[in-house]
């Protein structure tokens, strides 16, 4: 099957070709001709299935035909990483049409959000705590909204969202076309869902399991012994992107000032940073500028990096779903990957929860060369002249041959815990530059 069994208009092929896509995923094959006729979707499908373009294809469809510059679709996204990645694809998507796209959501200046929308826009896609404002302040009319989304309504209902959700109900039309997209279906969203559409078509995939792309492993480790854990396996793991998610944010900035010490291009990604550095460390993860990058569980909704090797839970999720949504950053697209989890004693409870849902036990492994009484052995230099092909290992900057940093750091003569270390402070952070061999 290809895109040009939908019947879409010339333009959005166009689009189609722009953003790489070649043929549909299933979701893809099965939303995309439902949404087409008009009907309410309840869509069940995990994240890195192709949901976005399974609902903004059709909704450019529809954008073809009628009036421009007044409100007709409202996407409703539960954080700022995901509308943005949301509105790049509708921009990528509509690049030959008219169609305008604007995002709006919390954490930065509402001027330049009202502006966009006095110049008239068809596609919102917003958090719901800043749509409410705007209504409020009367910046925003939905009374012509024709398509309303409801993304990732899991996500929603984790962070308190509903009772806002059920206020922007009341602000958009009764007759309207309504497509819900959840990856798990709790009793609160079941409830959501009955209330908001009328006579729905589900469309259900990979909701039972994680994406069979993905392959998973254990390591066993005391707390205390995680940081020197993670600093050999990333000496010895071929890699090319790597997520590394922590259970707080004060342990996503420790861990990343930790391994920034020790010379890796890693940024980190919770909930207390402003938008810009927010978005900032994203787009440097996505661009290359960074390898690694650190983040807690809300803070990473929305992240979309296609070259993401490895998900590494440095804690265990507190839920199989969480588990779920974790690992779902990798092995995206029909791309394989690979997710590690730091296991503790008293986490075996939820190993066999994964397990279940994943139908199979999760190897435990060891890293070689590695001491569990409290140090490691210190990887092997690579030999003179040896290449290496992607992916490989990440080697710290202070490992590389070529253009040392003037100002380089000092090596750490000891390897503390992350328990030991402080929260990294506010600091200036010198451009890294890209490692031979490095792709983009």
């Amino acid at each position: 099957m290809n895109f040009e069994q939908f019947s879409l208009d010339p333009r959005i092929h166009a689009g189609i070709q722009a953003a790489g896509y070649i043929t549909p995923t299933p979701i893809q094959q099965q939303a995309i001709p439902v949404v087409l006729q008009g009907r309410d979707v309840l869509g069940l499908a995990q994240t890195g299935t192709g949901k976005t373009a399974a609902f903004m294809l059709p909704i450019l469809q529809r954008l073809t035909q009628g009036a421009l510059r007044k409100v007709r679709v409202l996407i409703v996204a539960p954080t700022r990483e995901l509308a943005e990645q949301i509105a790049q694809t509708s921009v990528t998507l509509s690049q030959r049409m008219k169609v305008k796209t604007v995002t709006i959501y919390g954490g930065v200046g509402k001027t330049p959000q009202i502006e966009a929308l006095r110049r008239g826009a068809e596609i919102v896609v917003a958090c719901p705590g800043r749509l409410l404002d705007l209504i409020g302040e009367g910046h925003i009319d939905l009374s012509t909204v024709e398509v309303l989304v409801l993304d990732e309504a899991d996500h929603m209902c984790d962070m308190g969202f509903l009772p806002d959700i059920r206020r922007i109900l009341k602000h958009v039309p009764a007759q309207r076309q309504t497509l819900f997209f959840s990856a798990t279906m709790p009793d609160e969203i079941r409830a959501l869902a009955s209330d908001m559409l009328t006579d729905p078509i589900s469309v259900q995939i990979g909701i039972i399991a994680p994406a069979d792309t993905v392959s998973h492993a254990l390591y066993p480790v005391p707390d205390g012994l995680k940081s020197k854990l993670l600093l050999a396996m990333l000496q010895q793991m071929p890699t090319e992107r790597v997520l590394i998610f922590t259970r707080t944010k004060r342990r996503a900035r420790s861990l990343a000032e930790l391994l920034d010490q020790h010379g890796y291009r890693v940024s980190a990604l919770q909930g207390n940073m402003a938008q810009n550095r927010r978005q900032e460390a994203i787009n440097g993860f996505r661009s290359g500028q960074y390898d690694i990058l650190v983040a807690t569980d809300i803070a990473a909704r929305g992240i979309d990096v296609a070259s993401v090797s490895h998900v590494i839970n440095y804690d265990m999720p507190d839920t199989v779903d969480a588990y779920t949504h974790r690992i779902g950053r990798t092995g995206r697209a029909q791309l394989t990957g690979e997710a590690f989890t730091f296991l503790e004693e008293d986490e075996e409870p939820m190993v066999r929860a994964i397990e279940r849902v994943l139908g199979c036990p999760v190897e435990r492994r060891h890293v070689a060369g590695f001491d569990y009484c409290g140090s490691f052995a210190q990887p092997r230099a690579a030999r003179p002249g040896s290449t290496h092909t992607r992916p490989q290992p990440l080697r710290s900057r202070k490992q590389e041959p070529q253009h040392p940093p003037v100002h380089a750091r000092a090596p750490a003569t000891t390897e503390p815990s992350l328990s030991e270390t402080k929260p990294a402070r506010s600091r200036r952070r010198r451009p890294y530059g890209r490692r031979q061999g490095t792709q983009a």
